[in-house]
């Protein structure tokens, strides 16, 4: 009864924020990492930070789920697919969240670049956009994302990334709500073949610092177990990946200590 309440008033919360569109994460390797994911090189880096799609040498692909608490409103489903080119890598991505009358979506086209051997840089020009109940057509506006990698020494790589410096908003019935920047910086080390560790910090412009860590682990070869936490609010995530031949399955899980388990699937391939 008291996880019902709980997500009733979060479906409330959602409701009262129709015109505060958001920026979402995908991937469930990504979550599983409690998205510190801002310097991996990964399909879904096209919504982490474009600089990750740099050393990629083949077309890759990858589609997403997130059902969030379990509430088939707050789904999420993503997609994104990267071609590599003769002087770089484009990519082209789009999320939908929401079921129903109400949804907010996103399309992405991302251009990444190797600078040197440590360095990589990246761009992309969105277009976001929400369905509102009481209008027929959507509203959106359209904004950019860019970011870098670096490597300093082998085995560690540092990323920093920018969303929507330009504060761009949507015009709604309620009048123009500004989208906020979010400003990431953080990184990732390869102690070895086994072990990997991921740490990053978010800075939204409308809300405080937010630390998130996560830690993945390949016992054997081609699986990887994943586990992540971040706050405030403390949350705790975890997950497992499977690989095999060109494909690579990931399941990950968030875990908020009043609403439940938010669970997610992704799945890439490579051509």
């Amino acid at each position: 009864m008291k996880k019902s309440l709980l997500i009733i008033c979060v479906l409330l919360f959602e409701i009262l924020n129709l015109y505060s569109i958001e920026n979402y994460p995908a991937g469930a390797r990504s979550l599983a990492l409690s998205h510190s994911f801002i310097s991996m090189p990964d399909v879904w880096a096209t919504f982490h930070n474009q600089a990750g799609l740099a050393g990629f040498q083949s077309i890759s692909s990858g589609v997403f789920y997130e059902s969030k608490f379990q509430v088939d409103e707050l789904s999420l489903i993503a997609g994104a697919t990267i071609l590599p080119v003769k002087g770089g890598v484009f990519g082209i991505s789009f999320f939908q969240f929401g079921k129903g009358p109400f949804k907010e979506n996103k399309i992405g086209l991302a251009f990444a670049k190797k600078i040197s051997e440590k360095l990589s840089a990246g761009i992309q020009l969105d277009y976001l956009s929400q369905t509102f109940p009481e209008n027929e057509r959507s509203k959106g506006f359209a904004t950019f994302e860019g970011g870098i990698i670096f490597s300093p020494v082998k085995d560690l790589f540092l990323g920093a990334h920018v969303f929507n410096p330009i504060l761009g908003g949507i015009e709604s019935p309620a009048g123009k709500q500004k989208m906020p920047a979010v400003f990431r910086v953080g990184g990732h080390y390869n102690f070895d073949d086994t072990v990997l560790i991921t740490f990053e910090t978010e800075k939204n412009t409308d809300n405080p610092f937010l630390f998130k860590s996560g830690i993945e682990f390949s016992p054997v070869e081609n699986l990887a177990l994943r586990f992540g936490v971040s706050g405030k609010p403390i949350k705790y995530t975890a997950g497992i990946g499977y690989s095999t031949g060109k494909l690579t399955t990931d399941i990950g899980f968030s875990y908020h200590g009043n609403l439940g388990v938010t669970p997610s699937v992704s799945v890439q391939f490579s051509l």
